[in-house]
């Protein structure tokens, strides 16, 4: 008879919140690797907003244009607003993802029944949803912050930090504006937890059902495969939720976009539907990488605390 472990780590309280700090600290090391990427993804899909042609910048020269016109340390603007938003979403999004498996899987083991693909799914879709709302605030200073040196120099608002961005963005617009680009950041991270999580999971089981590789092996596989299909599902909604969140009123207070709907209906009509797919290559460069750090950091933790 196994003995009952009863030191800090399996108390109650601490069994429960565990997945979501395994789950926030997995993010904020993906996030801290990857933020140059994901800075000059956001800066590749606010080039030639509202023209069919205009420029067609490259992972590459923007990376170089950033780094000419500052300083290394420029790919690095809003990596606050980055950690915050990990330390919120994908805590919230990992720890619920957990929680909802491990309810998923007991009723399985009571009923005799088998975990598809249809209920990894669904524990993906609901776990990044939830979280999503919760961050939204986060990922709109990200944006903004990620997006204020494209402007003039006397129009930039040169925020000094995530907390600096998120104040001064609801004294000036409203606690409301934090919550813009609401939808489509639900309705991405859906698609990116369905694509991640849901493939995540099934991949590793298919792995571990069919091949003699090693855990590593199949965790470092099963990751690359559900980076592919988040970045695949999700960048059309990251590039709206990009769009929207970067906007601001203008000087008798219209938007360029009213919504969601409204942003796809403009860009396809005036940029043409290729441009939601614009850069994905720089997208995938940022995601799989990211899924992988975050799930093989999640694994290592969950191995540590155990």
């Amino acid at each position: 008879m196994s003995e009952t472990k009863t030191d800090f780590l399996h108390q109650p309280a601490v069994r429960a919140v565990l997945p979501f700090v395994n789950g926030g600290i997995s993010g904020m090391v993906a996030t801290t690797i990857v933020q140059p990427i994901d800075m000059v993804k956001v800066r590749i899909q606010l080039a030639g907003e509202g023209t069919a042609g205009g420029p067609k910048p490259t992972a590459l020269g923007v990376t170089r244009q950033i780094i000419t016109s500052g300083k290394f340390l420029d790919l690095y603007t809003g990596l606050s607003a980055g950690l915050l938003r990990q330390a919120i979403y994908t805590t919230a999004r990992l720890g619920f993802f957990e929680k909802f498996m491990i309810a998923i899987n007991e009723r399985a083991k009571v009923n005799g029944t088998t975990v598809g693909f249809a209920e990894r799914a669904a524990a993906g879709l609901g776990a990044g949803g939830i979280a999503a709302f919760i961050g939204n605030p986060c990922d709109l200073a990200l944006i903004r912050m990620q997006s204020d040196g494209l402007k003039p120099p006397a129009e930039r608002a040169n925020y000094k930090n995530v907390i600096d961005a998120l104040v001064r963005i609801s004294k000036s617009e409203g606690v409301t504006a934090l919550w813009a680009g609401c939808f489509p950041t639900v309705v991405r991270a859906m698609a990116l937890n369905f694509g991640q999580l849901a493939f995540f999971s099934e991949a590793k089981a298919q792995f571990e059902a069919r091949t003699n590789w090693s855990l590593k092996t199949r965790t470092l596989a099963a990751s690359a495969v559900a980076g592919f299909f988040a970045s695949f599902f999700s960048l059309p909604f990251d590039f709206v939720k990009t769009r929207l969140q970067k906007q601001t009123k203008g000087p008798q207070g219209q938007l360029q976009y009213t919504g969601m709907f409204d942003c796809f209906r403009k860009v396809a009509k005036q940029e043409g539907l290729g441009r939601f797919y614009r850069g994905f290559g720089t997208y995938y460069v940022r995601i799989a990488p990211h899924a992988m750090i975050t799930l093989l950091v999640l694994d290592y933790l969950g191995f540590l605390t155990k």
